[in-house]
């Protein structure tokens, strides 16, 4: 549960009623997003409000005759789904700079230069969002955002979103560990356990995730690892 000191207020006005509820910003958001998460861990009180910051509760009539009910948590619920969060302008630059961070992610391992068939580095995409002023939604998930981005940044950049197919050849002293590594980077298309104890294998993933994976089988390999890039 937040405290008191940290919560926002999440705030719903209809039939000329106000309500308010006391909760933590993040979590309130998950809920909004249709995350199944226990409303009670996002409230501060447990308590529904005419105006919070005055300590003034709603009238139980009221709260019965809008929500048909006058159960704590199933109104706050509501209140939260279908009202509006308010974030103070820390809260909102610091939720904005995480969703920011998570779409660069996401674009970063999922994209790739055409022209060179590389990924492009999560720092240059950033620097782009940047040039390009791309506004960033601290409440709108990153799938729904990820479109309006990449037009944004083909203006600067040559970005488009691409799956690569890659062939694996692992020696049998490494390949019952490699073969997790291998498997948890996309879609296995076909894999074979030689007589020798090596496995192969073709894998399909986003071209983004390249260099990520040739960093982690590599280790894991100590260099002992055969790939290529697939027609």
């Amino acid at each position: 549960m937040v405290s008191v000191d940290q919560a926002v207020i999440a705030r719903l006005e209809k039939d000329g009623h106000k309500f308010e509820v006391l909760v933590d910003p993040e979590i309130a958001q998950k809920i909004k997003n249709g995350e199944n998460i226990e409303i009670s861990g996002a409230l501060a009180i447990d308590n529904i409000f005419k105006d919070s910051k005055k300590g003034d509760t709603a009238a139980e009539e009221n709260i019965k005759k809008v929500f048909g009910t006058v159960d704590v948590l199933a109104v706050a619920k509501h209140i939260i789904q279908h009202g509006e969060i308010q974030l103070t302008t820390d809260q909102r630059h610091k939720m904005t700079e995480a969703k920011r961070k998570q779409i660069v992610t996401a674009i970063a391992r999922n994209a790739i230069n055409p022209q060179t068939k590389a990924p492009h580095p999560p720092a240059r995409i950033e620097a782009a969002m940047l040039e390009a002023r791309v506004h960033v939604d601290p409440f709108k998930p990153v799938d729904a955002q990820i479109k309006d981005v990449l037009e944004a940044l083909r203006a600067l950049l040559p970005i488009r979103f691409e799956n690569i197919k890659l062939g694996v050849k692992i020696p049998a002293q490494f390949a019952p560990k490699a073969y997790g590594i291998v498997k948890s980077f996309g879609n296995l298309l076909r894999e074979e356990w030689m007589d020798d104890g090596s496995w192969m294998g073709s894998i399909e993933m986003p071209a983004g995730m390249q260099t990520e994976f040739y960093d982690k089988i590599n280790a894991m390999t100590k260099g002992n690892v055969e790939t290529k890039i697939l027609k």
